[in-house]
């Protein structure tokens, strides 16, 4: 029989079948009541132990075959309570680790189909700037083309070049920072010092779009890391440029109290479609407002970068119409 394949089992009932050969000896040479009741309390004990060792494979046979469904893919995953303590141990234990590992098969399907969408934006992100680059070639290929048109045709190719490039880089760091493989410093920084770094590389094209920035810092101070943040505001602010008409003003404010620091960010353009509020830090999400130029994917990694070092950020419209970005980053108070 199966349940004599259970080392434990099969020497109890060794020890019992050897009682009761002793009790079979003592009816025929000792007190045959005595002997009787020695057998029949042995041959009990024996039915008792047969039937609980048969339950138990039972169980555990039941448990086996559940496993066996889960591993084959099927809905299944909570497995049937056993009434023995050692088998509800072990059921509660695979029911757990059953738990544990669906969690990190659907993460990870989701991951997938994540990671599949992202491929698919990407090259359609890519696929206007290869198809404008291949009919600059084409066009360039010919040979009765003016020396002028060659120039905006090379002019052309080098922006959509760029344009690919800071498509790459910039999701190279939001996967990054999404994998978890970016430490991000943890540094005392003054406010108004990060603000002018994130936006000197926008100050030419803020002065060729008549755009006036209005930095006031009020001495604040957080704590993160200089080179991230910077990058992060710098594309926040970049937004609002895009969206500010010539003439205009972005603003930035900062104050610090007890329990965070707070910066915004306000323009004087036409702010945000009511619809797009709740998708505009979404990557490759693409406003009502945006432009032909836009990719949608600077805002997504201002979020990934800010949320990293434990901050919170929020758009909306200001009161006077406009975009308000508000980013938030607490104290720890002990």
């Amino acid at each position: 029989m199966y349940i004599f394949r259970n080392k434990q089992f099969f020497r109890l009932f060794l020890l019992t079948a050897i009682l009761l050969a002793g009790a079979a000896i003592g009816v025929f040479f000792f007190s045959p009541v005595a002997s009787a009741i020695v057998l029949a309390a042995g041959v009990l004990v024996l039915l008792v132990l047969i039937i609980d060792a048969r339950s138990r494979y039972q169980a555990m046979e039941r448990l086996s075959t559940e496993l066996d469904e889960i591993l084959h893919d099927n809905d299944r995953f909570l497995i049937t309570e056993c009434e023995e303590g050692e088998l509800a141990i072990l059921s509660s234990s695979i029911r757990k680790m059953t738990l544990k590992l669906k969690e990190q098969a659907s993460k990870l399907t989701d991951e997938k189909k994540v990671l599949t969408d992202a491929i698919a934006d990407i090259f359609h992100q890519m696929r206007t700037p290869l198809t404008s680059m291949r009919l600059s070639c084409s066009m360039l290929s010919e040979e009765d083309i003016p020396y002028e048109e060659r120039i905006r045709f090379v002019r052309g190719i080098k922006k959509q070049l760029e344009r690919m490039q800071w498509l790459v880089e910039t999701l190279l760091k939001m996967s990054k920072i999404e994998a978890g493989t970016v430490t991000f410093k943890k540094e005392r920084l003054d406010v108004h010092e990060l603000v002018q770094k994130a936006c000197e590389p926008l100050l030419i094209p803020l002065e060729l779009r008549d755009i006036k920035l209005k930095i006031e810092t009020n001495n604040a101070g957080l704590t993160g890391d200089m080179d991230w943040l910077a990058e992060a505001i710098g594309n926040i602010v970049k937004n609002c440029m895009e969206h500010t008409p010539e003439g205009g003003q972005i603003t930035i404010n900062s104050e610090e109290n007890a329990i965070f620091t707070v910066l915004t960010v306000e323009d004087t353009g036409q702010g945000f479609d009511k619809n797009d509020i709740a998708h505009i830090f979404e990557r490759f999400y693409k406003g009502k407002n945006s432009g032909s130029e836009s990719v949608g994917i600077g805002l997504a990694l201002s979020r990934t970068i800010i949320t990293g070092l434990d901050g919170t950020i929020k758009a909306e419209n200001g009161k006077n119409g406009g975009a308000r970005f508000e980013i938030r980053f607490y104290k720890n108070i002990v």
